[in-house]
C-alpha cells in the first residue's frame, strides 16, 4: 500500500508541474500538441536550421509538434494551415493526427521497407535537415537503455551520411548518461560542426538533451 501512495504522490506532483508548466500553457494556447516543439523552436532561432523551401524530414513525430513548428516555419505567414514554400515528410511507428501539408508515414524506422517508403517520398531529393525526436520503450535497465537510445541515433546519423545535403543538419535526441560521449564522438566525426544543446524548454530534471551536427563530413 505504501508503494501505491508513494507512486500516487509522484504522479501528482508530475501533474501539478505539467499543469503549470508555461511551455504546456503556451503550446495549448498557440495549438502546438505538445510543449515539444518549443525545443525546435529554440535550436532552429539559436542555429538558424530551417529556412522556407527546405525539406525535412522528422524521424519519430507522433505527436506532432515538431511537424507543426517545422510547417509554421516554412509557411511564408508562420500560418498553421495555407500556402506552404517546402516539403515534411514525418514518420513514426506511432498514429499521429494528420497536419495540412505534412506526409506522415506510419512504421518502424528501423525496417528496411520503411526506409524505402520513406526515400520515395524524397523523391530523388536530398534533405536540407532532419530532426529526430525518436526514444526507444525504456525498461528502467541504464545499461539495455542506453543501447537502444545509441542505436536510433546512429540510425539518424546513417539516414542523414546518405540523404542530407552537404551543407544540411541533423537534430537528435539524447540523454546524459553511459554512452553519451561515444555518440558526442560519433557526431563529431560525421558533421563538421557539434553543438550540444539544453533548451529551457527540456525540464531542469530531465537528462534530455539535444545534439546539432552541422555540414557533413567527406566520407
Amino acid at each position: 500500500m505504501k508503494v501505491k501512495t508513494k507512486s500516487k504522490k509522484v504522479n501528482k506532483a508530475w501533474l501539478n508541474d505539467h499543469v503549470n508548466d508555461p511551455y504546456v500553457k503556451m503550446a495549448q494556447k498557440e495549438g502546438y500538441r505538445a510543449r515539444a516543439a518549443y525545443k525546435l523552436k529554440e535550436i532552429d532561432e539559436t542555429l538558424g536550421l530551417i529556412r522556407p523551401g527546405h525539406l525535412v524530414v522528422d524521424l519519430g513525430s507522433a505527436p506532432g509538434a515538431w511537424s507543426q513548428y517545422v510547417r509554421r516555419r516554412l509557411s511564408p505567414g508562420g500560418a498553421a494551415v495555407g500556402g506552404l514554400n517546402g516539403t515534411i515528410i514525418a514518420l513514426d511507428l506511432l498514429p499521429m493526427e494528420p497536419i495540412e501539408g505534412v506526409v506522415f508515414l506510419q512504421g518502424d524506422f528501423r525496417e528496411p521497407d520503411m526506409l524505402h517508403r520513406l526515400q520515395q517520398e524524397m523523391q530523388g531529393r536530398s534533405a536540407d535537415v532532419v530532426v529526430s525526436d525518436m526514444a526507444p520503450n525504456l525498461s528502467g535497465i541504464e545499461s539495455a537503455d542506453a543501447a537502444r537510445i545509441a542505436h536510433l541515433v546512429e540510425l539518424a546519423v546513417e539516414f542523414s551520411q546518405a540523404h542530407l545535403k552537404p551543407e544540411g543538419a541533423l537534430v537528435v535526441k539524447l540523454f546524459h548518461g553511459s554512452g553519451y560521449g561515444e555518440l558526442v564522438k560519433l557526431f563529431k566525426q560525421s558533421f563538421r560542426l557539434v553543438k550540444p544543446v539544453k533548451p529551457k524548454a527540456s525540464r531542469d530534471k530531465s537528462s534530455e538533451t539535444f545534439l546539432v551536427g552541422i555540414g557533413l563530413k567527406k566520407a
